[in-house]
């Protein structure tokens, strides 16, 4: 009997919803890092949710089920435990008689149904789910099961009465007894389920903040910072130790700040964490950055740019030769929006290098450098040593200072397309900020291609969504009120478990895009002020940041507070 990922493929094949060779691609990603290939093939975009779990469902039979629709009984949790859930991906839905209806992502698993059975002594009756939905419910259903550990935590803390070094001193000193305290159950368990909370609210940061008396624990979710459960003060120390074991780092060393990275499994699923730990004056401060690669959906198409920007962005990016920047503060997703599109430019006759401080994310195919300062290999010299090896593509991490903006150009007047980044707020900025590193007028107007300013504004949840509709006063000065038409309506969230009571799920690119014409190259020429270039891109049909957030909001993807927090960055007033 065919294995439920060998009856995917066939339905896959035999329903044409997928192409051949973005089919090998997702099966060799899942070769390479684990997961499922349903979930594999929906998060890069290759194939929607809904159209993948219909052809499955009908290929195989059985009925699917939308979980965000469905109110779990909490009385079904004594007959599948957490654990069991979590392993054998399935939620119990509703219990008629013998018979049970459990949701399942793989809903031919003998084993799995067996187990069931005998454990519930009730007959099994499989609908069929995705596997993010399962564990989204189980998160919702039986809790994320942070606060359960810590609870734990606490408990034990008191009950083994975990010694804590009196001084840093000490704690530099004697090695040993620190070591000890990162292999007491408290802090494996409490480091253990702060990393997977990490994971399952999707963070992309995890910050353990140490304070006088107390330890804050703070999450980076849709780039917005929550709080969560704190340990004890006298468990840090030794979490800070734990956090160091796990990335193989010094745990002596107290003085300096230290980088590494380790590997950790949540829910089935391997996820890399880059660390950063700096010495503060109550105790190591430590940032986990969360590189989820399942969750790394690298088709530019469903990112979120406008039909115009999109087009824009994609000619510009398959030119022959010339520099194409993506700009915008930290954490806006620049190196995303490029690394989708190497993605897109990557094929058999095209070499592609990148330099990158660090390399985030594995791009199969494409040959990746990682600037060592220790060493001398910074971002200028590894470009020198790049334009040696033949490259069509070259993605530079980021320009940083007038060396390397002046390898880039060079790179690019040269015969090679460069993608780079630039932090500046807009994307007219950019030309303002290359001049100030010390490239010639000429020379930009003559490599630059295109200018991307980016942000990432969340989605509002689609399960606490309500509509309202804002003030007159409020929608004249907005300009939503057009030849006398209506005050239109928008959205916002109310909060509710799937979003964590934040009202938000997921975030979208807003962008603007500056593509280089004549005019724009005459006013670079004359060094004219951002204002000046922003003014002609707009005149030209650039549409800014912040009228495409307008537009987004009213298309009920977000909320207006949003729009100005990401594009103004303070709340707008009724």
């Amino acid at each position: 009997m065919p294995s439920f990922k060998e009856r995917i493929i066939e339905v896959l094949r035999a329903r044409q919803l997928v192409e051949p060779k973005q089919l090998d691609e997702a099966l060799e990603i899942q070769r390479k890092q684990g997961g499922s290939l349903q979930r594999i093939l929906i998060e890069r975009g290759i194939v929607k949710e809904e159209d993948l779990l219909s052809a499955i469902s009908q290929g195989l039979g059985i009925p699917p089920i939308s979980l965000s629709r469905v109110r779990m009984d909490s009385q079904l949790k004594g007959l599948i435990s957490r654990d069991l859930a979590t392993q054998y991906k399935v939620i119990p839905v509703s219990c008629i008689g013998q018979t049970l209806t459990v949701a399942m992502s793989d809903p031919l698993n003998v084993f799995a149904l067996d187990t069931l059975t005998t454990l519930t002594g009730l007959s099994i009756n499989p609908l069929l789910a995705t596997e993010s939905d399962i564990f989204e419910a189980i998160n919702q259903y039986y809790g994320t099961g942070v606060e359960e550990s810590l609870r734990e935590v606490v408990e034990q803390a008191q009950a083994h009465s975990v010694e804590v070094l009196p001084t840093a001193q000490e704690q530099e000193t004697d090695t040993t007894r620190l070591l000890i305290q990162t292999q007491e159950a408290p802090v494996v368990k409490f480091t253990d389920a702060i990393l997977t909370q990490a994971v399952r609210l999707h963070a992309s940061d995890l910050l353990i903040e140490p304070r006088e008396k107390t330890v804050r624990v703070r999450y980076r979710v849709d780039g917005v910072l929550q709080e969560g459960p704190p340990p004890p003060k006298h468990l840090h120390a030794a979490i800070v130790s734990r956090v160091k074991v796990m990335s193989e780092l010094n745990i002596a060393e107290q003085r300096l700040p230290q980088d590494g990275h380790f590997n950790f499994t949540v829910d089935g699923r391997p996820i890399d964490f880059r660390v950063s730990i700096l010495p503060s004056t109550f105790g190591g401060n430590v940032c986990l950055r969360v590189l989820d690669q399942g969750k790394l959906s690298l088709n530019i198409d469903t990112f979120g740019f406008s039909k115009r920007d999109l087009e824009q962005v994609k000619s510009c990016a398959i030119r022959p030769h010339g520099m194409l920047l993506a700009t915008g503060p930290t954490g806006s997703g620049k190196t995303t929006t490029l690394y989708a599109l190497l993605k897109m430019l990557d094929g058999p006759d095209k070499n592609l290098v990148t330099v990158e401080d660090p390399v985030e994310f594995d791009l199969q195919g494409i040959n990746q450098v990682s600037v060592r300062t220790d060493v001398g290999l910074t971002f200028s010299s590894a470009l020198r040593s790049i334009l040696r090896q033949d490259p069509n593509i070259i993605m530079v991490g980021e320009i940083r200072d007038g060396e390397t903006a002046d390898m880039a150009v060079k790179a690019a007047l040269t015969g090679h397309m460069v993608l780079s980044t630039l932090h500046t707020n807009t994307a007219a900025g950019s030309v303002v900020r290359l001049i100030n590193m010390g490239v010639e007028p000429f020379l930009i107007g003559s490599c630059l291609t295109a200018a991307v300013g980016q942000r990432l504004v969340r989605k509002v949840c689609a399960r606490c969504m309500e509509r309202y509709k804002p003030t007159k006063g409020l929608a004249e000065r907005l300009g939503l009120l057009k030849n006398g038409q209506e005050i239109p309506e928008l959205v916002r969230g109310k909060g509710c478990r799937a979003c964590f009571q934040s009202g938000y799920m997921g975030r979208e690119v807003i962008a603007e895009t500056l593509v280089m014409s004549v005019a724009i190259r005459e006013l670079v020429l004359r060094r004219a002020p951002e204002r000046e270039i922003e003014a002609m891109a707009k005149k030209e049909g650039m549409q800014p940041l912040r009228e495409q957030g307008l537009a987004k909001a009213l298309a009920h993807i977000t909320s207006l507070e949003e729009v100005y927090r990401t594009t103004v960055g303070s709340a707008f007033e009724e």
